[in-house]
């Protein structure tokens, strides 16, 4: 088994799970508040980006063959 390349992908799947985390978040509309705050949907879109781009930019990363 090659770790780092378990590892890269885990972890894009994991973002993968976030970004899906995020976007049920803006279908349904629900409400997130933390303390007396409420997050707003921008939020979430931003994190969305984040969530995606990372996953992958990880997966792409585990698909390369010079990973030692």
């Amino acid at each position: 088994m090659n770790s780092p390349t378990t590892g890269l992908r885990v972890s894009s799947i994991i973002f993968a799970l976030f970004g899906i985390g995020h976007i049920l978040r803006l279908i349904k509309h629900a409400p997130v508040i933390v303390g007396s705050h409420h997050i707003p949907m921008s939020v979430s879109i931003v994190a969305l980006i984040v969530a995606g781009g990372l996953s992958l930019w990880m997966w792409r990363l585990s698909n390369l063959k010079t990973i030692a």
